[in-house]
């Protein structure tokens, strides 16, 4: 009994737990965000949130550019933080700036971008794990001071 209420009989892993992580928000990221919003540019490009005051156009381009390149970087393990962090600058400007930080319930609630932020914030910090792509460079793409020596 002690056993099943300390959950001891699930195996621990943080690399393994970021790698869940980066899947499940990632991927969810790059299909109903990033992919919608590439496929559906010219009906949302007249229309789509400017908080930046760079146009609607423009603002549209980032947030496929973060919510397509990023969410692909954090999946495959591949700078990973570097597309976290483009996903965390994306989503801070979506929640502040469109939804205003509101996190109440309704059709117009920052709480689905809330949510997506903490997630890749996480990401940015802890990095990918040890289930990624590039090994001998950090998450930025450079070489890391054991690779840089050979």
């Amino acid at each position: 009994m002690k056993k099943i209420c300390q959950v001891c009989f699930i195996p621990r892993s943080t690399d393994f737990g970021l790698l869940v992580l980066r899947l499940w928000f990632g991927l969810t990221m790059f299909f109903n965000h990033g992919i919608v919003k590439l496929r559906h540019y010219s009906q949302m490009s007249g229309m789509f949130p400017d908080p930046l005051h760079i146009g609607s156009q423009a603002s549209l381009i980032l947030a496929i550019v973060a919510e397509v390149l990023g969410a692909a970087l954090v999946v495959l393990g591949f700078a990973t933080r570097l597309g976290a962090l483009l996903l965390v600058i994306e989503l801070s400007i979506v929640f502040f700036g469109v939804h205003h930080a509101a996190l109440a319930m309704g059709a117009h609630s920052g709480e689905l971008a809330f949510l997506y932020l903490g997630a890749f914030l996480t990401v940015l910090f802890a990095g990918g794990g040890r289930f990624v792509i590039c090994k001998k460079t950090n998450d930025l793409g450079t070489p890391t001071p054991a690779s840089a020596a050979v």
